[in-house]
């Protein structure tokens, strides 16, 4: 098991996407549904690859979220069961970063907030110290 302060980083960032997420979908009007689904997929990637450090591996650099699930798979099965939520968040990495494609809509943009949630809850069940350790995003200790 590797060091607290190499995991916790990654979670914390994790944390700030998924606030920046919820925050965007709440308040802001009219709702940018490309925006809040681009931080549900990057708060999903960065919760794997902070259970891959956890691991003693390094992540690799994508934003396939399937391969990093693979990764995650051979320290626990259990990971496989996540396979369909990151299938439907991979397209918010790059597809809604650039004009030209079409946006998701309120209904993308709820589906991916509550992948990104279950995403999130399942690896925080797998690192142990992670309830006690580490902040919500927009906590100010952090």
């Amino acid at each position: 098991m590797v060091d607290v302060e190499f995991v916790l980083p990654w979670m914390r960032r994790a944390e700030n996407d998924i606030s920046s997420a919820r925050h965007l979908a709440e308040k802001m009007k009219p709702t940018p549904t490309e925006i809040v689904c681009f931080h549900c997929q990057q708060a999903a990637e960065k919760y794997l690859k902070a259970y891959l450090v956890y691991n003693d591996q390094e992540p690799p650099k994508t934003h396939d979220l399937i391969e990093l699930l693979k990764l995650c798979n051979e320290y626990d099965h259990d990971f496989s069961a996540l396979s369909p939520k990151c299938e439907y968040l991979i397209p918010f990495a790059v597809r809604t970063r650039y004009p030209g494609g079409s946006d998701p809509d309120d209904n993308d943009m709820k589906t991916a907030l509550a992948y990104a949630a279950e995403i999130i809850e399942f690896v925080k069940t797998k690192i142990p110290y992670t309830n006690s350790s580490c902040p919500s995003a927009g906590d100010p200790d952090q």
